[in-house]
């Protein structure tokens, strides 16, 4: 099966289910949690609503099975898999900051190869599969070329410096210093998909990401990917599902950047990424 997928159909055909949702996310904008995940992770109504509504087209009209954030579903390393998050950026969407949107990726055998991110706040679509090109509100975007780190804007993700974990928030502070001497501008925005979209877009010149969740991260690495970008884990390893972490940047750019988080982090994260 997958290897007659028709991308440019499949993309056409998942902007217009998406597009038919844009009504819904903003009268939502500002729901309250509806179920708790930890102390300051939750899902709102409009996110359950939103992934049943989703998923059930998406598997109807398109006939490939759908994972989502909230209800799970098939493994997404095997075979053709939608990924979706019906609301990326929940605290943003919850609190009324208008950076926050629809994500839903293509996976196949684990490898993303088709993306979109709607930010319907803002107005704005990106959309691609692997052979390009971005397409932004329906138009062909730039290829994305190289630049540099000390000219760039980038994007980081949101962290607690007190936190353990595989990505410790001490090592994270430790980079995000190194960084704040060599990028032009930091970023933290509370949304993997603006993020990322931004970045295929030329907006940010990178983005660093430590969350490992495929709906969050398979929609932007696409994007990225089709843009003429790089999306890796923080140990530079091509980016797929079974990644821990997720490394963006246009060409040139994301090579520097690397080179800081390894020396910041004391090369720590090459093997806490295995």
């Amino acid at each position: 099966m997958t290897a007659d997928l028709d991308y440019s159909r499949l993309l056409h055909v998942a902007g217009s289910i998406l597009d038919g949702a844009v009504g819904e996310f903003r009268d939502g904008v500002g729901a309250p949690s509806a179920v708790a995940k930890s102390a300051t992770d939750f899902a709102t109504q409009v996110d359950l609503d939103l992934e049943r509504r989703l998923t059930a087209e998406l598997a109807e009209r398109t006939q490939i099975p759908v994972h989502g954030e909230e209800f799970g579903g098939p493994d997404l390393d095997t075979g053709a898999v939608w990924v979706l998050d019906p609301v990326d950026g929940t605290y943003n969407y919850s609190t009324g900051v208008p950076l926050t949107g629809i994500l839903l990726g293509l996976l196949v055998d684990g490898d993303p190869v088709l993306g979109l991110t709607w930010l319907p706040l803002q107005d704005r679509r990106y959309a691609a599969h692997v052979d390009g090109p971005l397409l932004v509100d329906g138009e062909p975007a730039p290829s994305l070329t190289g630049t540099a780190l000390a000219t760039s804007v980038l994007a980081y993700g949101p962290f607690n410096a007190a936190h353990g974990g595989r990505f410790a928030g001490a090592v994270r502070a430790d980079v995000v210093r190194a960084l704040s001497s060599r990028a032009a501008r930091l970023r933290m925005t509370g949304s993997t998909g603006v993020d990322l979209s931004f970045t295929a877009a030329g907006i940010f010149g990178g983005a660093v990401i430590f969350g490992r969740h495929a709906w969050d991260n398979a929609p932007g690495a696409a994007l990225v990917r089709a843009a003429g970008g790089v999306a890796t884990d923080l140990a530079g390893r091509p980016w797929t599902v079974n990644s821990s972490s997720l490394v963006v940047g246009a060409p040139g750019l994301h090579a520097e950047l690397m080179e800081v988080i390894t020396d910041a982090s004391g090369g720590r994260w090459n093997e806490d990424a295995e």
